[in-house]
Parts: structure tokens; sequence; C-alpha cells
């Protein structure tokens, strides 16, 4: 493994500060897509960035945002790369950035086991710790997915619901409490 030199170190911070241009609570480097910096000669640095989402629309304002502090800091040729593997998981969310998520309103993602891909389940909406006797009835028999329920940013309870599996951007779930009756994105688990 190779050390960053402490120009590298210096660049990183600069890039990981670029506020996410889809959630501009949270920088790049709370967010976890910021992987590596490397200088070559002195004026010229490459940076490793991990998108969300294969797709994700925002990488290019991203790209553009790293570019110009770098250059405003003095570097003559910012290249960004973008660097699938390994591919970036909410886990990448640092514990700065889901305080910030759950301060914003957005439920942040649950911690999950990553010793292994993330389990999808098909099953009910509703995340309270006791279900409806309608959702004891078609759970699945063995269900994977997290222990944790999706509480609300606003209240803190438990009991709340899926309303649509995609919000105002891909990575996220529209939910509602059942509680405070608030609607609220949930940052889905990756």
């Amino acid at each position: 493994m190779v050390t960053a030199t402490a120009l590298e170190a210096e660049l990183l911070e600069l890039a990981g500060s670029v506020p996410d241009p889809e959630l501009p609570v949270l920088t790049l480097q709370e967010l976890g897509v910021v992987r590596a910096v490397h200088v070559h000669g002195g004026d010229a640095v490459e940076v490793d960035l991990t998108p969300t989402y294969t797709g994700c629309p925002a990488i290019e304002a991203m790209s553009v945002d790293i570019e110009r502090v770098l250059r405003a800091h003095g570097m003559r040729e910012v290249t960004v790369r973008t660097v699938l593997a390994p591919a970036w998981t909410t886990d990448d969310i640092s514990t700065e950035g889901r305080r910030k998520l759950q301060e914003f309103g957005i439920a942040p993602p649950r911690m999950r086991d990553a010793s292994g891909p993330v389990a999808l389940t098909l099953g009910p909406t509703r995340t309270a710790h006791e279900p409806t006797a309608h959702a004891k009835a078609t759970a699945p028999i063995a269900s994977t997915a997290p222990a944790d329920p999706v509480r609300c940013p606003h209240c803190g309870s438990a009991d709340t619901e899926l309303l649509s599996r995609f919000s105002s951007t891909a990575c996220k779930a529209l939910r509602r409490c059942l509680a405070c009756r608030e609607p609220f994105d949930h940052f889905k688990e990756l």
C-alpha cells in the first residue's frame, strides 16, 4: 500500500470538502465518495471518485466542483476519475454525515452486516416494532431485512411506512411517520 504524501492528504481534504450537489448538507468526504488523490509532478492531480450508484447524475457536477477547488489551490491540471470498484455502499457515509442527514430531516441508512451483499426483501411497508395483523399474515417466512426500523427524523418514532421506493433521488425512498404524520426521505441502504 502506498502512503499518501502531505500534499495528497491536503488535496484529499480539499476535494472532500466539496458539498454534494444533491445533498448540500453533506460534503463528499462525509458521503464517502472521494476515494484518493494522486499528485503527479507537483501541479497535476488525479482524484478517484466513486459514485453512489453507476448512473448517478451528480457525478459530473461533483467532478467540476472538485476541479474548481483544486485549481484554486494551485493545481494546474486536475483529472477526476470515476472508480467503480470497490463499489460505494451506505457504510461509507461517515458518522458525521449520518448525523447531518438526521438533522436535515432525512432518515440515515441503517447499519447493516457488511459481511455480504445487501439482501432484498419484498414485504410489508411498515417498520413499527410490532407489525399489524395484516403485515404478520403477509410477511415472508424468512426475512433478511435489517432488524432496526426506519425511524422518523422528526420525532424519532419507529412507526413508519414506505410510500415510494424512490424519492427525490434514486438513492432515497419516501416514507411517512404514522406518529407525527410527517413525510420524510430515507437514504436507502446499499
